[in-house]
């Protein structure tokens, strides 16, 4: 059963599984401050737990947990209230934390998609010189989380991202050099970034041979940006 209709929800469309409940219908604006849209989540989150008792629950959270400067906001502090809420509730649960997911469609605020539309725009393009993001391919998470049902790897939380960080520079040098286009960019001296630890991802990563950052990140420009 698959909850949720935006990005990652698409991604377990063709594989719904009846035991399995991919729970994808969160939150998923981290600036979010609507009480409403929290508890929206958490009603939604207890009347799956409750009718579905025995199945294997999977939950998308996220890695902004990790995340000093977000520490304190409601979008953190009410994902670390859905994850012990379903660690107190569920049965079998596989709670993934994830990056910064890219993949066809998705919130349009999400960094690639912002950047990719400033881009084709024209915009000038504030870049915190010293702030750093971890870009995942949606497909990659999708084969990740199969991965972890068929590993039986429940009751656990568990990070699904990229083994590298990339700073915003970075990401914006490789995007000059893939459309061969100059960029306007306002350079801001600010920004930060957090490590993520995810053993289970590199595991995923080296043995696909997608370590090298430069390539990983043209591959997703031509499947999602073409």
């Amino acid at each position: 059963m698959i909850i949720g209709n935006g990005l990652i929800a698409s991604l377990f469309k063709e594989i719904d599984q009846n035991k399995v409940i991919f729970f994808a219908s969160g939150v998923s604006n981290s600036s979010e401050t609507n009480k409403g849209q929290f508890l929206r989540e958490e009603n939604l989150v207890k009347e799956t737990l409750f009718q579905h008792k025995g199945n294997l629950f999977i939950y998308f959270s996220t890695c902004s947990i990790y995340d000093s400067s977000k520490t304190n906001s409601a979008y953190v502090l009410h994902k670390l209230h859905m994850e012990d809420l379903i660690k107190t509730y569920a049965e079998n649960y596989l709670i993934l934390r994830v990056s910064n997911v890219v993949g066809k469609g998705g919130n349009p605020n999400l960094l690639m998609n912002y950047l990719i539309r400033s881009i084709h725009s024209n915009e000038t393009i504030n870049v915190h010189t010293k702030a750093t993001r971890n870009l995942i391919d949606a497909e990659d998470i999708k084969n990740i989380t199969l991965e972890l049902i068929v590993q039986k790897k429940y009751n656990k939380i568990i990070n699904i991202a990229y083994p590298f960080n990339y700073s915003i520079i970075e990401i914006l040098e490789i995007i000059e050099r893939k459309f061969n286009k100059k960029l306007n960019l306002n350079l801001i001296k600010v920004g930060s970034g957090y490590e993520i630890d995810s053993p289970e991802s590199e595991i995923y990563f080296r043995n696909k041979n997608l370590i090298n950052k430069e390539s990983y990140l043209n591959n997703i420009l031509d499947k999602y940006y073409q």
